[in-house]
């Protein structure tokens, strides 16, 4: 399965002044797949070193000398490293501080030579008070589950996604066009874009499998839980896991994960969670400039989970029943707030990472809340999930009214239109939401 990262790869690889790229993400999203694909195609070798399969290689990295490293791993692992021709990808990088550190002496001594690091849990190394980040010498990327775009993609459907790219804003989509690409989303929504789920789904359409092979991903994403012992005691991990799933959409309230236990101890465990990458907290932003994130407010906020597919498992939907039925209107529309979050930090920057916020007035009579606030351009819009074909507006005009919007976006089942000042587009063109919201502006 291609995904879209990859022509980011492509044109690192062509940089004159490269530097050593890490890839974030959580684990399981496909970044040792992506990086091992990427060498043998455009490489003329690739060597992979994993700390944690061979944790004897760690010795390599003693001394941060390039030199050094390099002529180590020749001899250790018996295979040429071609400054000119050769990728280097230190996987596992977490199990291994010092080769993350060297990073820094291959761009400065031997930047001929390409290297990648990843790492499953890697965001836990880089915020260890006594490492020493790189800092200016590496780049980042970072890599989720597959979209539904890259979901089309690989299901064959790369002409639909085409069409999509090329839908102008207010012409409806064809009636049949329609419903077939909210049949095609309502089964990515269950089988979700975790890399290896959508593969066995694609290739053998058992989706009892597919709810098995989550289901184990979620029991790995559990047993790491001892990795962060450490920092979080387990037990607090375990609530503020069990607990995430059911509550995206909703205004987090520690009494609500659990009330007999204190918000430190939650915070703490949530923060963690959202350091592994499993869940993305989505901040209230007061939405008055941007960066959007210089009005959040940290105290108040919301959750994604990492992937719809493993958010629904979580929540106990049969898969077969929920494709049959209309399932926007399963878990009271968090359903359709998840995949929207998801699918926007899907299509954000992928060389900086991105967060989610919203918007929301607490005032007493004139109480508001916006799903999502967004920029695009230098204009802040707001964005309404709505799980139906119809829904009431009255947040979106408030804070268009308040904040001078120039258009509002509502996301719905519905087919694409344009109507006083707001753009309403089907779920599946989330992609496509900047370039139609720019040219209706």
């Amino acid at each position: 399965m291609r995904r879209d990262i990859e022509k980011e790869l492509v044109s690192w690889k062509s940089q004159k002044e490269r530097y050593p790229l890490v890839i974030r993400g959580a684990r399981q999203v496909g970044k040792s797949y992506l990086v091992e694909a990427f060498g043998k195609e455009h490489f003329s070798n690739c060597v992979t070193v994993d700390f944690e399969f061979q944790p004897q290689l760690k010795e390599c990295f003693r001394n941060l000398d390039p030199v050094e490293i390099v002529n180590k791993l020749q001899l250790m692992l018996g295979t040429r490293i071609d400054k000119n021709g050769t990728l280097l990808f230190l996987d596992e990088a977490q199990e291994c501080p010092q080769a993350l550190m060297s990073l820094r002496y291959f761009k400065e001594k031997m930047p001929e030579l390409a290297v990648i690091a990843a790492g499953s849990l890697l965001e836990f190394a880089l915020k260890k008070p006594d490492f020493k980040m790189p800092v200016g010498r590496v780049h980042f990327l970072f890599l989720g589950p597959l979209s539904f775009g890259e979901y089309l993609d690989a299901s064959g459907n790369q002409e639909l996604r085409r069409f999509l790219s090329e839908v102008k804003a207010p012409e409806a989509t064809d009636n049949a066009i329609h419903e077939k690409l909210l049949e095609l989303l309502r089964t990515y929504l269950i089988v979700g874009g975790m890399p290896a789920v959508l593969k066995d789904y694609l290739a053998a359409k058992d989706m009892m499998n597919t709810q098995r092979m989550q289901t184990a991903i979620l029991q790995a994403y559990r047993s790491d839980f001892g990795k962060y012992a450490g920092i979080s005691r387990y037990q607090y991990l375990e609530k503020v896991f069990d607990a995430a799933h059911r509550m995206v959409g909703q205004r987090i309230k520690y009494s609500g994960i659990d009330p007999d236990s204190r918000s430190r101890d939650l915070k703490e465990a949530l923060n963690l969670l959202a350091l592994a990458g499993i869940v993305k907290p989505v901040y209230s932003t007061s939405a008055s400039g941007l960066p959007l994130g210089a009005q959040m407010n940290e105290r108040k906020f919301k959750l994604n989970f990492l992937d719809i597919g493993l958010m629904q498992n979580a929540c106990g939907i049969e898969g077969r029943l929920s494709v049959e039925r209309d399932l926007m209107q399963i878990n009271a529309g968090a359903v359709a707030e998840q995949f929207v979050g998801q699918e926007l930090t899907a299509y954000s920057d992928c060389r900086r990472g991105s967060g989610l916020y919203f918007w929301a007035r607490d005032r007493k009579n004139s109480a508001a809340e916006v799903d999502y606030v967004i920029a695009v351009g230098a204009d802040i819009l707001p964005v309404e999930v709505k799980s139906g074909r119809e829904g009431n507006l009255r947040s979106m005009r408030m804070f268009m009214g308040e904040k001078k919007s120039k258009i509002g976006i509502r996301v719905s089942q519905g087919n694409l239109t344009f109507h006083d000042k707001i753009l309403s587009l089907p779920l599946y063109m989330i992609e496509q939401l900047p370039r139609l919201a720019g040219s209706v502006m």
